[in-house]
């Protein structure tokens, strides 16, 4: 069984929403190893479908302020900054950053793993409770949600900065060199919590490599080490 968790009335306070339906919230709190048993039916839902959904409210609430926001950006430059708001890194980050690890649901044995605080869960969450607010409120009510969260992270320095695979992609084009070749070297830990090793490839040059907890996070540490590498020679 899941351990002792904050009341989910806190959350929905903290969330500035009273919900019609409260089984939304409870839902988007709810992780799959605590309803989903081998070979049985899910005992109630969890977060899985709920995700699907929050993920494309997000990126549509994100994509139209920084259409708006920033009237002469490139597609490009808009892209980086877009990349930037829905990572997993900063879903986890606002998830932390409001307590969000104090309330979701799960087995006991991944909640004393530190599956809580695992940034692809709390990603997956975050994710999920927008969804909610969206179903139980409609868009106003989520994107107010999202304005409140991620509106003052548009004008940070690092909004618009290449990310380090897109940045070495450059660098090698404008060297009239081939484009790098990734690929997982090694995947280790449980499903809710896997670690990847990547290793990144140009032609005439050692390899690099990188870790992290997702495929992407590796394959920046790793394109960033290369990066680093071939500015210094």
């Amino acid at each position: 069984m899941a351990g002792p968790m904050k009341n989910l009335g806190d959350l929905a306070a903290l969330l500035n929403h009273d919900f019609s339906d409260p089984d939304l919230l409870k839902a988007a709190v709810t992780h799959s190893s605590l309803v989903k048993g081998k070979g049985n039916k899910p005992s109630r839902p969890d977060y899985d479908r709920l995700e699907f959904l929050g993920d494309r409210v997000l990126g549509l609430v994100i994509s139209e302020e920084l259409f708006r926001r920033f009237p002469n950006a490139e597609s490009g430059q808009l892209s980086r900054r877009y990349n930037a708001q829905v990572r997993r890194e900063t879903l986890a980050e606002i998830g932390l950053e409001m307590g969000l690890q104090d309330y979701i649901q799960m087995a006991g044995d991944l909640a004393a793993s530190g599956g809580r605080e695992n940034p692809a869960i709390l990603e997956d969450v975050m994710e999920a409770i927008i969804a909610a607010l969206y179903l139980d409120g409609g868009m106003r009510v989520a994107r107010s949600f999202i304005k409140l969260k991620w509106w003052p992270r548009f004008d940070r320095k690092d909004a618009s900065k290449k990310d380090a695979k897109s940045a070495l992609q450059e660098w090698l084009a404008k060297n009239g060199r081939v484009l790098p070749v990734y690929a997982v070297v090694e995947e280790t830990g449980p499903d809710h919590d896997r670690k990847f090793k990547v290793m990144v490839t140009v032609e005439g040059f050692s390899s690099t490599t990188g870790s992290g907890s997702s495929k992407r996070s590796a394959e920046q540490k790793a394109a960033a080490k290369m990066l680093k590498e071939l500015q210094g020679e």
